[in-house]
């Protein structure tokens, strides 16, 4: 996190309210924690009261769901176990399991999520993206008026003086290369691409209908307003078409063929 805060304000406090955001959003969403509220998922059904911040999260899991015909879930968790991505990381390939639907294992009604039988969730697709709003209301909250948010590549970037900042495209083939240079203010760019997290035939993107991971598009990148859409968009984009997101959300993107030819936004 890089920032310019007020010369009165206690930075450990922001520092500490920050830390514990983690901690609580991890304790929630992981699923390499059997202690979280997704491990607990995974080893019994049943009614669930799902925290205040959770709502969002849901709400757009299930909104993008139902517009990519099942294609971005949380129930690809798994699909991602099975596929060898898994709490050890063992990156050993087995059979996958079919993918169930939303309505065959969830009922949600915030903040109640109905469980009907244990289910493997994963929110890696937009999770990443929402914690780096949270941490931005934190900021917000304590009158840090600039500020750069990075997770991994998942930004969110505010400039009280309308100053912009550049970011590379990270080359799949070659990090050391960028393909691009995206700028941004008071905005969030996320991307999404199989060549960091790879192995077998994997990556960490599968597609609950095919069980494969897809090879048509080597990355994806998406500007937006919240982190969280960034993050989900630049998923959904290995999915459907752009137009099919551009008729419900405002974003602009990127995306890298499998034969090195570029479509973007205007």
């Amino acid at each position: 996190i890089g920032f310019d805060y007020p010369a009165d304000q206690d930075w450990s406090l922001i520092r500490q309210s920050i830390d514990q955001c983690i901690k609580s959003f991890e304790a929630t969403y992981s699923r390499f924690r059997p202690d979280s509220l997704v491990g607990k998922i995974a080893t019994a059904g049943g009614m669930y009261m799902l925290p205040t911040e959770a709502e969002r999260l849901f709400s757009l899991y299930h909104k993008l769901y139902l517009l990519t015909d099942g294609a971005f879930t949380p129930l690809i968790g798994q699909a991602l176990v099975d596929a060898g991505y898994d709490s050890t990381y063992s990156l050993q390939p087995k059979t996958i399991h079919s993918v169930p639907a939303w309505d065959s294992a969830l009922e949600y009604q915030f903040p109640q999520l109905l469980v009907k039988y244990p289910v493997q969730l994963d929110f890696g697709a937009a999770g990443k993206g929402y914690l780096v709003d949270l941490v931005c209301a934190i900021l917000r909250t304590q009158k840090v008026a600039s500020f750069c948010v990075d997770a991994g590549g998942d930004i969110f970037y505010q400039h009280a003086a309308a100053e912009m900042l550049k970011v590379g495209l990270e080359h799949p083939a070659d990090p050391t290369k960028a393909i691009g240079v995206a700028t941004i203010l008071n905005k969030s760019i996320c991307g999404s691409a199989g060549n960091r997290r790879a192995w077998a035939d994997y990556h960490h993107i599968i597609n609950p209908q095919s069980l494969t991971s897809p090879k048509h598009i080597l990355a994806t990148w998406v500007v937006a307003d919240e982190a969280i859409m960034a993050d989900a968009l630049a998923t959904c984009l290995f999915f459907v078409d752009h137009t099919l997101l551009a008729k419900q959300y405002n974003f602009e993107y990127v995306i890298l063929y499998e034969d090195y030819v570029l479509e973007h936004s205007l």
